[in-house]
């Protein structure tokens, strides 16, 4: 009997076309959570950088309420990211089973990989959003 007229084969491709697209989905899930944190670090800095340039150009000096409008949204970028990152340290999932490499390559290991690789670029995004801060609490004036 051919492939093409296998009935057991027939039934077999919705499971198997659910199990797709639920890696699928958890795959896409992870490459967005990848870009999340690098995405709200470069928001962040745009934001400040961009309002402090046009504050010193039209009135010669950044006013307090953008000051605290800044340092506000830093606090809500700060929060985001770890957010962001405590979700990837799950999917990392390196405390249940205690393994940092998986030489094997299954789906399950790229999916942890994603994980790690998402948790280590939230680190980076929240020190890069620490750093872009550090200017409007340590800088007073526009030159």
């Amino acid at each position: 009997m051919s492939a093409r007229h296998d009935p057991q084969r027939r039934r077999d491709r919705p499971a198997e076309r659910d199990e797709e697209r639920r890696a699928f989905r958890e795959e896409a899930e992870s490459l967005v959570r990848i870009t999340a944190a690098p995405t709200i670090w470069s928001g962040h800095f745009l934001l400040c950088y961009c309002a402090v340039a046009i504050a010193c150009a039209k009135a010669g000096a950044v006013p307090g309420w953008l000051t605290g409008g800044l340092l506000a949204a830093s606090v809500a970028a700060l929060a985001a990211i770890g957010w962001v990152g405590w979700r990837a340290f799950r999917q990392w999932n390196v405390t249940d089973t205690g393994d940092f490499s998986n030489p094997e390559g299954e789906a399950e290991d790229r999916h942890e990989f994603l994980g790690h690789a998402a948790f280590l670029l939230a680190i980076i995004s929240f020190i890069g959003v620490v750093y872009v801060t550090m200017p409007l609490l340590l800088v007073e004036g526009c030159r």
